[in-house]
C-alpha cells in the first residue's frame, strides 16, 4: 500500500543530468542550477502545504540516500523552517543501477554496447544492463520501500524511482512510463487518485 497523499520531488539538477550521462548509482552532487531548482521547490511547497493545511512537521519524510537527493531534501526543509536533518532515509529509494552503463550518454552506449542500446530502445521496462538493475526490480524495490510510510508522505529521490512509483499508483506501466521526463524545478502531487504537478 502507497502512502495517500503523496508528493514526490526528484533531486535537482547535476553536472551529470546536464551532460546527459546515465547517474545511476552514482554519487554525483548538484550543482548551481539543481541547488536553485531544489530551492523553488522548497518555495512551492511551502505555499502548497499552507493551501492544504498540512503542517510540514507532521509529514513523513523520506528520502534516498544518495546526496542528491539528500541535498534536495536538505534545502527544501531550510525553505520550510524545518530541522534540515530530520527526514528518514530509506535505501530502497536509490536510483536505478545502469551497471556498466553508467557515466555513458545514449550516444556512447550506442557505440560501446549495440546490442544493449537496441534492447534498451526495444523495451526500456524490462531491459537489465549488464550489473544493473530493470524497472521490473526498481518498481518492486520501492514499493518495499514505502509499505510502512507515514500519511501524507514527502518521497525525494530520482527520476527513475518517480517511474516505478508512477506505475505503482497507476497499476500498469508502459513505453510512456519507461520514458517519461520527470522535471527538476517541480514536483507530482498524488490525493485519492488524483495527479497533479505543482
Amino acid at each position: 500500500m502507497l502512502p495517500n497523499p503523496l508528493i514526490h520531488i526528484r533531486h535537482g539538477e547535476t553536472d551529470w543530468n546536464l551532460a546527459r550521462r546515465l547517474q545511476g548509482s552514482q554519487d554525483i552532487p548538484l550543482n548551481d542550477t539543481g541547488r536553485a531548482q531544489a530551492a523553488g521547490n522548497g518555495i512551492r511547497l511551502k505555499t502548497l502545504l499552507a493551501d492544504l493545511s498540512w503542517p510540514a512537521e507532521s509529514i513523513d519524510w523520506v528520502a534516498s540516500p544518495m546526496q542528491r537527493a539528500r541535498e534536495t531534501t536538505e534545502i527544501i526543509r531550510t525553505a520550510l523552517g524545518l530541522d534540515p536533518t530530520a527526514y528518514r532515509i530509506e535505501e530502497g529509494l536509490r536510483e536505478i543501477s545502469f551497471g556498466r552503463l553508467e557515466g555513458l550518454t545514449y550516444e556512447e552506449v550506442a557505440e560501446a554496447y549495440p546490442e544493449a542500446y537496441v534492447r534498451l530502445r526495444r523495451d526500456k521496462w524490462t531491459f537489465q544492463p549488464p550489473g544493473g538493475e530493470n524497472y521490473v526490480i526498481l518498481a518492486d524495490r520501492v514499493a518495499a520501500a514505502l509499505a510502512s510510510a507515514g500519511h501524507p508522505c514527502i518521497v525525494i529521490a530520482h527520476g527513475g524511482v518517480f517511474r516505478a512509483l508512477l506505475s505503482l499508483l497507476r497499476g500498469y506501466h508502459d513505453a510512456d512510463i519507461a520514458d517519461f521526463n520527470v522535471p527538476q524545478d517541480r514536483f507530482f502531487l498524488s490525493r485519492d487518485g488524483d495527479e497533479d504537478w505543482i
